[in-house]
């Protein structure tokens, strides 16, 4: 993974270049008078579920899940 050190005021200026090059793997530390404050990272890909995956047994939903609860009978 290539990394890259940057200044505040750079990375400000370039932002657009820099996210360019996050995607492509790159790892940016932003410093501030040459110390490090932040890190500009690949965000983590999300995962899809798959169409009925809640389906099977491993999966319970009880009859009454949606029924009010006991304990706010009072509120309604």
């Amino acid at each position: 993974m290539k990394t890259l050190e940057v200044g505040a005021f750079e990375a400000k200026t370039h932002l657009s270049r820099l996210l360019d090059q996050v995607e492509q793997g790159a790892l940016v530390t932003i410093t501030r008078h040459g110390k490090p404050v932040a890190q500009l990272m690949p965000a983590p890909k999300k995962k899809k579920g798959k169409f009925g995956c809640a389906k099977g047994p491993g999966f319970y939903m009880a009859p009454d899940f949606d029924e009010p609860l006991e304990v706010f009978k009072d509120y309604m």
